[in-house]
Formats: structure tokens, sequence, C-alpha cells
């Protein structure tokens, strides 16, 4: 997550338009896979909690430091 990566998008969108946009970006080729990954909940104000793939929680930290440069 920390590394560039070329060609993606992050959006917040109010959740009464979520679904509008993401069908806009779906009907051009490069976002076909797009897809609606989260949502802002008071639960944990200024925090980002990610669900791990085995069902677990972690908070994504800030990055700390320079980000790694993308050699290519």
């Amino acid at each position: 997550m920390y590394i560039a990566n070329e060609g993606k998008l992050i959006a917040f969108v109010d959740s009464t338009h979520a679904e509008a946009v993401l069908d806009a970006i779906k009907e051009d080729d490069f976002g076909k896979d797009a897809s609606i990954i989260g949502e802002v909940v008071s639960d944990h104000p200024r925090q980002v909690i990610m669900q791990t793939r085995i069902g677990g929680t972690r908070i994504v930290d800030m990055l700390t430091g320079e980000p790694l440069p993308r050699i290519c």
C-alpha cells in the first residue's frame, strides 16, 4: 500500500451517489474491475480499519518517512 501505484484511483463519494459513480467508472475499460472497498463510519474516528483475509481487523497506519520509489 505504500509503494507508488500508477493508474489507481481511490475516491471518497457520498453513499447516496456511490453506486452511480461506480457504474460510470465501470463503463470505461480501465474501470471494469472497480469496486466499493469500504465506508466511512463513526465507530473509529480518524482511523482506517482494515479487515484481514482471515477475518481479523487492524489499523492502517499513516506512512512514516519517505515512500518507497518505484523502480521501472
